[in-house]
């Protein structure tokens, strides 16, 4: 008997790591707000680094950063930094914590205004996931229109580390995006063939 292994994006395929995580979580719409916290700081952490590099380190993160809870993340002191910057868990750079703990304080705000997250990055794609023809690879963009929005808001609102690459990382990440190769067993352009 000859097993057949599914098709995958190319990216996905030097580490196990990454395959579970194209398989079970990149591109699948997420909805709850922590969780899309949570996913925002991971991306803002990647800037300059590769994702794998983050995602060997995300329980670290999840430890260090008290399971991404914004009320007790933006209580944290110098003393707290001092501490996270000596975590071997994380990255661990200065700009990127104190990043972290400032994209608390605005999550709380944007909370308090809209009401919910979830409902505010949604807005950016109409509330749905967004589908081109990614053939190869090299049809993956790096942003898009949404993103730069999404960026130019989040920024507003006193986010860092949310440029218009990081955001359509994430919104490839949380779903928003499908930008699953066309040939890849979890492509939605696959699946209606």
């Amino acid at each position: 008997m000859i097993l057949r292994m599914k098709k995958r994006c190319p990216w996905c395929l030097s580490d196990p790591i990454y395959v579970a995580y194209h398989d079970e979580e990149w591109g699948r719409p997420e909805h709850d707000d922590r969780r899309l916290f949570e996913k925002l700081i991971l991306d803002g952490a990647q800037a300059g680094l590769s994702w794998i590099t983050i995602l060997k380190r995300r329980e670290g993160y999840r430890r260090a950063f008290d399971h991404f809870d914004p009320e007790k993340i933006v209580r944290y002191d110098k003393k707290k930094i001092t501490a996270l910057m000596k975590d071997p868990g994380i990255i661990r750079n200065r700009l990127k914590i104190e990043a972290a703990i400032g994209n608390a304080k605005a999550y709380l705000a944007l909370k308090k205004e809209l009401g919910s997250f979830d409902r505010y990055l949604w807005s950016f794609t109409g509330g749905k996931t967004l589908r081109q023809p990614r053939g190869t690879m090299g049809d993956l963009p790096t942003t898009s229109p949404e993103a730069e929005a999404m960026s130019r808001d989040l920024k507003k609102r006193g986010f860092r580390f949310v440029g218009p690459t990081i955001c359509y990382a994430f919104m490839q990440a949380i779903g928003m995006v499908d930008d699953h190769i066309d040939d890849c067993f979890r492509s939605k352009k696959r699946k209606r063939n």
